[in-house]
């Protein structure tokens, strides 16, 4: 094992390449080390760790929609340059020229009996690759001059322990290293995204209100994409649609948060946003530079290091909380960490930080969710994330991981990311879909999701036309909701999709849940567990 290209001792430790000078510091703590110290010059890949790659290991991709899943050496992500070629280079990595080469992990990589991970991402993008045999831990900081010497992002590497405790250990210490303070409010809502996407109307948020306040037990009603004029002109509602105030009122009238979905970072070719202020964006040879496709659209990214976009940004967001919204999912946003030309020369990852300040900001001690979002540089900004790809009504574990969504992926990562909940912030597993008409999710599938939600304490979010949830259906949410409030711990995590949910002091006492999303049937010591079903189990 190597730290800065030398073999790993307890003390000071020089890297200087006449480029970038690292003064760090090899500290022995429990189970392993952790390395810190300081940089400056103007870095642009930084080697801090080298070692013996395992034979397998979880990896972990950057944002809320890429995957975290078991993975062999001699592997790649499947899918990843389709649809880097589809939608954009950045969206599911801000160093694609080294994911189109060999398989990256980023923030963290944990195998049986190790860990390592990098504790905060505040300035640099921490990674690991797997090179030719070898595991190296990477800081890319683009080529920002840093003048001033800059803390290290700490990295610390564990061993001896299983993976489901040194992932324990990870999360504690990453929260501490950020100073995280979780939001004790663990929301229950409704979201209008999953059966009406942008075709919502007017009328169906009226019905859904009426519905959910005579038989849902909400606390949030937050209305998706679908509301706004085009992308980035987010205070001016579509054609057909009532004003932003009068639905805010609307909702609160009801009884319930009036939560709003953005993508405050992205302004689309059409928005009126992009053509009055193209100046805004992040530039490559002095144009906007293409960020991602979306919406039939080209995407561009806003440049938050400019003042009148933080100003611009904080506007948006405090009108939108003064009009009566009180929870923003805010999606999207790693666009604010492609590379770019900015007015300031700061890192990618700055940048985003500095938008994200901006928006906390503006709307104070508001609920905020991000989504699409880099993991580990949102530490401490937001409340809740959903931490796996979009779910929808059918189940397909055959696809890839990054060949298009469904169940089967959204469940596995809100379980391998269970270690990240209430220290991170709250994990949105993504919405419960309850309904049993206009869906392919049999009735094993749509319990299996909503119960494993529970035991892992999650957000829950429920989205369908609840003129189509049953009895049935509001029966399963209710379970769902009582089985929140525990401690909870994930074990089998190497496992091929048969997990363990062991919960202890919450409402529901000691339980044990066997989650199988395989597409078979999995032995579990004498008892067989039905495909794509979750039971309960002696503790």
């Amino acid at each position: 094992m190597k730290i800065f290209g030398k073999n790993a001792a307890a003390g000071p430790a020089v890297y200087d390449d006449g480029k970038v000078r690292v003064e760090g510091v090899i500290e022995k703590i429990k189970a392993g080390f952790k390395v810190g110290g300081t940089l400056r010059g103007r870095p642009g890949t930084v080697e801090i760790f080298r070692a013996p790659a395992p034979n397998e290991f979880l990896m972990n991709n950057w944002q809320s929609w890429g995957p975290m899943q078991k993975m062999a050496a001699g592997q790649k992500l499947e899918g990843l340059e389709e649809r880097m070629a589809n939608q954009g280079r950045y969206v599911f990595t801000p160093v694609p020229d080294v994911a189109e080469k060999r398989l990256v992990s980023d923030y963290f990589i944990a195998w049986d009996r190790g860990l390592a991970g990098f504790l905060t991402s505040k300035i640099a993008h921490p990674y690991f690759a797997v090179e030719s045999g070898e595991l190296v831990g990477y800081l890319e900081y683009f080529g920002t001059p840093l003048e001033d010497p800059v803390l290290l992002e700490p990295l610390i590497v564990l061993e001896g322990n299983p993976v489901e405790q040194l992932l324990e250990e990870y999360g504690v210490r990453a929260a501490a290293q950020n100073d995280v303070r979780v939001n004790p409010w663990n929301p229950v809502g409704w979201s209008s995204w999953y059966h009406y996407f942008t075709n919502l109307r007017f009328a169906d948020v009226e019905k859904n209100l009426r519905i959910a306040r005579e038989r849902f037990p909400f606390e949030v009603f937050q209305i998706d994409d679908g509301y706004e004029a085009d992308i980035g002109d987010w205070l001016e509602a579509k054609a057909g649609f009532c004003s932003l105030p009068d639905l805010a009122r609307l909702i609160r009238d009801h009884g319930y948060q009036a939560g709003i979905w953005t993508a405050p970072f992205s302004a689309a070719e059409t928005s009126n946003l992009f053509r009055r202020h193209s100046d805004w964006m992040v530039s490559d040879i002095g144009l906007p530079k293409f960020c991602f496709r979306g919406w039939k659209k080209n995407i561009f990214a806003l440049d938050t290091t400019n003042p009148q976009v933080k100003g611009w940004l904080y506007e948006t967001f405090a009108s939108l909380k003064k009009m009566g919204f009180d929870y923003f999912k805010i999606d999207f946003v790693f666009s604010a960490a492609m590379e770019g030309v900015r007015t300031r020369r700061v890192s990618p990852i700055q940048a985003y930080r500095e938008g994200l300040d901006v928006i906390r900001q503006a709307v104070g001690s508001s609920f905020i969710l991000g989504c699409g979002a880099p993991l580990l540089p949102s530490i401490g900004y937001v409340d809740g994330m959903r931490i796996g790809e979009d779910t929808a009504p059918f189940w397909d574990s055959r696809k890839a991981p990054l060949q298009g969504v469904n169940a089967y992926y959204a469940l596995k990562n809100s379980i391998l990311r269970a270690f990240m909940h209430k220290k991170w912030w709250l994990n949105d597993p993504d919405c419960l879909l309850l309904r049993r008409r206009d869906t392919e999710l049999a009735a094993n599938e749509i319990e299996l999701y909503a119960r494993a939600a529970g035991a892992l304490d999650n957000m829950i979010i429920e989205s369908d036309d609840l003129e189509l949830v049953d009895e049935w259906g509001r029966g399963l949410l209710q379970e769902a909701i009582r089985l929140k409030g525990g401690h909870v711990r994930v074990r089998r995590l190497m496992s091929d999709d048969l997990y363990l949910i062991d919960s202890w002091g919450g409402p529901a006492g000691i339980f044990r849940f066997a989650a199988n999303l395989s597409d078979g049937p999995k032995k579990l010591d004498d008892q067989e567990i039905p495909a794509r079903t979750g039971v309960f189990i002696k503790p």
